[in-house]
């Protein structure tokens, strides 16, 4: 899937076994990842056709398979900063807490180099991306806002039809749906929702029929 709005285009991978949603988004030569799951070299191979070098990776959260393919890719794109809620920093360096360990895998990520929390704000060439609290499937969860684009990437946060779980180790669910409710349903009911895992909804969609928020 890829598209255009307002020149900031976004292609979105299925990463690894679990499917995780990575998304590379560009304006011009300006290029971010959001998360990287495992196996990214489909990931890696359309960056360098389309001739784009990430200067950030941002990661929603800590959890194993959506940090599995960081160390690919810093790796062939040294010059990508790695950005990491606050709160979920310690998970990047244990499979115990991003819990890759109880799959039987030992995936660990590169440091971060920017520790970042709600409030935060980006820009990428005019464009203003805002760092909003969903914290409840981890304990620093963010997603990534820009209302020029209308979308949000809401990590595991928001899906469509679902919500994330908080029945693991550190998930909280009083507070992944009042994050939910106070910082992803107040956004324009056209934002686009590009989550995580699974297809794409709009935050309208998910006010009108989501049964873990109605």
């Amino acid at each position: 899937m890829e598209s255009d709005v307002s020149t900031i285009s976004i292609k979105t991978f299925a990463l690894g076994p679990l499917e995780t949603n990575s998304y590379a988004v560009w304006i011009s030569d300006d290029c971010w990842v959001i998360d990287v799951g495992m196996l990214p070299a489909n990931l890696e191979e359309f960056l360098e056709a389309e001739n784009l070098s990430p200067s950030k990776i941002l990661l929603t959260h800590g959890h194993g398979d959506h940090i599995g393919g960081v160390e690919f890719l810093v790796k062939n794109f040294p010059d990508a900063k790695i950005h990491c809620p606050t709160a979920d920093e310690e998970m990047l360096s244990s499979p115990t807490k991003n819990l890759s360990g109880a799959l039987l895998m030992s995936i660990v990520s590169p440091p971060a180099d920017v520790l970042i929390n709600p409030g935060d704000t980006f820009e990428m060439g005019g464009s203003e991306w805002k760092v909003l609290d969903t914290a409840g499937h981890t304990p620093g969860g963010v997603s990534f806002y820009c209302p020029q684009a209308g979308v949000v990437f809401t990590g595991d946060a928001l899906f469509c039809g679902s919500i994330g779980r908080s029945d693991i180790p550190n998930g909280n669910s009083t507070l992944l749906l009042e994050n939910i409710r106070n910082n992803l349903m107040t956004l324009p009911d056209d934002t686009r929702v590009l989550p995580g895992h699974g297809p794409e909804t709009t935050i309208g969609e998910e006010r009108r029929s989501n049964p873990f928020i109605n």
